[in-house]
């Protein structure tokens, strides 16, 4: 019964595919690829047993129209702004191609330079590929072509650009940001100018900070040495010239107390100007024949060498302070857990904000960001230090005002159903100037 049954189940499916293969039979087949010849069998052929091989012809779309090409504006002079209209044909039509070549030169200069999808607009920037160029003050031919699916190219007409590639001194889109720096560069000068003239202004007290003294004093009772990590990462980072600008001012505190200091380095420039930094420090307090050559000294420059070697440090010298001031990763948890093990006193600062909740969960001091950076302007009170940070200030100040108005418009616009708030929305965002 089984072999009867599955001997009746082709059949049966050949019968009911019958209408489908007749009317496939009806349907003109589809023309042939390229470069492919199809057979086609005559009557004659038919009778004579024998098939003569036929070409079609291959199927020819409307090429695209012609190339309009103009200069990008607020560019370096390597931008074109290539557009032209798509081909008319869709239905066998795969994508339009963009051909470019110095204006004069044969035809096997011709570049691809785009390829646009069937559908997509034909308006592009050309230079932003680079490995094709655009170079300032050549002029350009251009040529779009419409390909089918079997690879089937109808080009178009080549036209020469009516334009060609200059770059701009200005740009104007960025004159809001001019008018910003402009603002910001005078707050920071007139502070200065405060400053050096000897006015009085106030700094927000951190406590970080204003623990430094205390830290340096408390191992000048002890005996013991001051520990400082300048960071791990290179002379290069923002951080780690703060942490030597602050290293500077420490070195000062400390040869006044005349207290021992250990600075181990990880890079090697690094441990230059820190060693210049600490000896600068020395002077500035008086007290160069009281600088030690070997207090700053590069330890390696390996990550995980580093701190174990720092950690070493701390267990053998036990510091009464160490100091965390610079760029740290993943190791900032290992001195900073060793450290608070031995009883010291720990001030640690870092821009890094993943390191942060580590510095400030086993140190007893922590700079946060941007306290780093003004951690010098408050130890040395110098005039334009202070007037930096004050100058910042004054800025953070007038975006927090816009931010303020924004909200209090947001509110009213709530409240009241009006809408105050696009005449600020548009304010900020219409062009200043075209």
């Amino acid at each position: 019964m089984r072999t009867s049954s599955m001997r009746r189940v082709p059949a049966a499916l050949v019968l009911l595919l019958l209408p489908a293969l007749s009317a496939a039979q009806a349907v003109e087949p589809a023309p042939s690829p390229a470069g492919v010849d199809s057979l086609t069998l005559s009557a004659d052929s038919i009778g004579a047993g024998t098939a003569e091989p036929q070409a079609e012809p291959a199927a020819v779309i409307d090429p695209p129209g012609a190339v309009t090409v103009a200069d990008n504006p607020n560019d370096a002079g390597d931008e074109l702004i290539v557009c032209f209209e798509p081909s008319t044909e869709t239905a066998t039509l795969f994508c339009h191609v963009l051909y470019r070549r110095v204006e004069g030169e044969g035809d096997e200069a011709w570049l691809p330079v785009a390829v646009i999808p069937a559908g997509e607009p034909t308006e592009l920037v050309d230079g932003l590929d680079p490995d094709y160029p655009v170079e300032p003050g050549v002029r350009y031919e251009y040529m779009a072509a419409a390909r089918t699916l079997d690879g089937t190219e109808t080009t178009g007409p080549a036209t020469v650009a009516e334009a060609v590639a200059e770059g701009e001194y200005y740009h104007t889109g960025k004159t809001r940001a001019l008018i910003a720096s402009a603002i910001f560069i005078f707050m920071v000068f007139y502070f200065f100018g405060r400053a050096q003239r000897g006015a009085k202004m106030y700094l927000r007290p951190i406590s970080g900070i204003e623990a430094i003294d205390e830290a340096i004093g408390r191992a000048t009772e002890m005996g013991k040495p001051i520990l400082y990590v300048p960071g791990l990462s290179t002379i290069s980072d923002v951080a780690t010239i703060a942490s030597l600008t602050v290293l500077s001012r420490v070195a000062k505190k400390i040869a006044q107390y005349q207290t021992r200091l250990i600075v181990p380095n990880r890079d090697p420039i690094v441990y230059t100007v820190a060693d210049e930094c600490v000896k600068q420090g020395y002077l500035e307090a008086g007290r160069p024949d009281a600088y030690d050559p070997d207090s700053v000294f590069f330890l390696t420059d390996s990550q995980f060498a580093y701190v174990a070697g720092v950690n070493g440090i701390m267990m053998r010298e036990t510091p009464a302070t160490n100091f965390y001031l610079g760029m740290f990763w993943a190791e900032s948890l290992l001195l900073a857990e060793t450290g608070a093990l031995t009883g010291a006193i720990q001030i640690a600062g870092t821009d890094a904000v993943t390191q942060l909740p580590f510095f400030i969960t086993t140190c007893d001091y922590t700079l946060i960001g941007e306290e780093l950076y003004a951690a010098s302007a408050y130890l040395g009170h110098e005039p334009k230090q202070v007037g930096a940070v004050k100058g910042q200030d004054a800025c953070k100040a007038i975006i927090m005002g816009f931010i303020t108005l924004a909200l209090a418009l947001a509110v009213l616009d709530l409240a009241a159903g009006t809408h105050t708030l696009d005449w600020l929305r548009q304010l900020m965002t219409m062009p200043v100037m075209d």
